[in-house]
């Protein structure tokens, strides 16, 4: 595998560095490079952009969703092949879980031992970036800060002056800059970015950006700087290999994945067909049915909110849904997924959208944001993931409530925060659904009774069949 690899790091969120991240992808691609992208921390939409610009999937990695181990082995795996590594930071370079750092930039820069390219917004900035660089750079002495991007930039002479104090006073090198309004704007929303999949003509729009990346930053120095990293670590975990050891044979498994739902980890994903699941895309909102020969359901994250008249208008899927449920079969669902198996979603202007029904609850989209940040969370009771008290970490991030919840309805989760206890989601012992984002190779028993419960109903349903001849 090649030890050349780099992370691009901001000194705080909307510097920039997702779009330079994924111009130094697209550019080293073009110029005939294999990149493999990563992004620090929970994230699902920039990794999209990535996997566009370079061709191959782009990857996460989370020192607070998996263990140090399990991250070394996500990343090794990818990396194997690929001419270079770029990692795209998360939020500021020391930004983290709570005081500890875990999930930070920084961890994962310190666990790859490779070197950190911080992207500074140069807006208004003067001799005084020096004092902002140095306060990196000595923040955290086990992160090479190799050098410095800026960007927003006013013009030369702005950059002659920024350049100058960086490096008389630091030592660090300036290895690119951008001028303001020199890199494309990239459509966003709500939720930060529109998802890749979502857009028409987005390789032009990669093309633009490489281009100007590459006109405004030095890739030779990029790529120099990323032959420094040091070795790996010992340590890296075999989850993949011992998932051979436990899969309980081939099961077929319906993915929702489409433009309404595409937030999917790809390790989780890779880890799920490690076990023995046989991943099969649906889509919600263009088929009329499951895969017939699904024995569990998969429904991710995403956007349906956006996309509420066509999944509302397509009954065929929605009936079809609600009978294969009503058979038994296990359904996991997270956030968009919850939202689109409760009764209704009531959108921003009012819309009242009636859905699957299957979650006994109504959702309402806000303005506001409804949850943000990790959760270590205990299950509620026993449930499709497992037993009471079984612990998962995860992540949320939403702007929409679950309101009008009927009779009995239990939780899928119970943790703690801010000094209270909080219950949430829905789950029963065939069917989960939360807000909660789980990474299924840091919570690997989960994914393990997941396929188990959709074994047991293939089982169920072939003897099911069998009865009626």
């Amino acid at each position: 595998m090649s030890h050349k690899r780099i992370v691009i790091a901001g000194t705080r969120s909307g510097v920039g560095k997702t779009s330079i991240a994924t111009g130094l992808m697209a550019a080293l691609a073009a110029r005939g490079f294999k990149v493999q992208g990563f992004k620090v921390g929970p994230d699902y939409i920039d990794p999209s952009y990535h996997t566009l610009a370079t061709g191959r999937p782009s990857r996460n990695l989370d020192t607070f969703l998996m263990s140090r181990e399990n991250v070394l082995e996500a990343f090794t795996r990818a990396a194997a092949g690929a001419d270079i590594t770029i990692i795209e930071g998360v939020m500021g370079l020391h930004d983290g879980h709570r005081s500890s750092g875990s999930g930070s930039t920084a961890a994962i820069a310190r666990l790859l031992a490779a070197p950190v390219l911080l992207v500074v917004d140069a807006t208004s900035l003067g001799q005084s970036v020096a004092a902002e660089v140095l306060g990196y750079r000595a923040f955290d002495p086990g992160v090479h800060l190799a050098g410095v991007i800026l960007n927003r930039v006013s013009n030369e002479s702005h950059l002659q002056l920024l350049r100058r104090a960086i490096e008389d006073y630091t030592g660090i090198a300036v290895v690119g800059w951008l001028q303001r309004g020199a890199l494309p704007a990239l459509p966003s929303r709500h939720l930060g970015l529109i998802p890749a999949g979502e857009q028409q003509g987005l390789k032009a729009v990669l093309k633009e950006l490489a281009a100007a990346v590459a006109a405004g930053i030095n890739l030779e120095e990029v790529v120099s700087l990323a032959t420094k990293a040091g070795p790996l670590p010992a340590g890296g975990s075999q989850s993949f290999a011992s998932a051979a050891l436990q899969a309980g044979g081939p099961v077929p498994v319906a993915v929702a994945r489409d433009e309404a739902f595409s937030f999917y980890y790809q390790d989780a994903l890779d880890y799920l067909t490690a076990l023995g699941a046989e991943l099969i895309p649906f889509s919600p909102l263009h088929d009329t049915a499951l895969p017939g020969e699904a024995a569990g359901v998969i429904i991710g994250g995403g956007f349906p909110e956006i996309f509420l008249e066509p999944l509302a208008g397509n009954q065929p899927m929605l009936t079809d849904l609600r009978r294969r449920v009503a058979g038994g079969m296990p359904v996991y669902a997270e956030c968009g997924g919850l939202m689109y198996l409760t009764r209704r979603i009531t959108d921003l202007e009012g819309r009242t959208w009636k859905l699957a029904g299957i979650v006994p609850a109504d959702c309402q989209m806000q303005t506001k944001l409804a949850g943000l940040g990790y959760r270590e969370a205990t299950l509620y009771q026993d449930n499709l993931l497992g037993k009471k008290g079984d612990p998962v970490r995860g992540h949320e991030f939403h702007y929409s409530l679950l309101t009008g919840m009927a009779g009995d309805f239990p939780p899928a989760y119970t943790w703690y925060a801010r000094g209270g206890e909080y219950h949430e989601g829905y789950a029963t012992l065939r069917l989960l659904a939360s807000y909660l984002h789980l990474h299924f190779l840091g919570n690997q028993q989960a994914a393990l009774n997941f396929l188990a419960a959709c074994r047991r109903y293939r089982t169920q349903r072939r003897r099911n069949s069998s009865c009626n001849y």
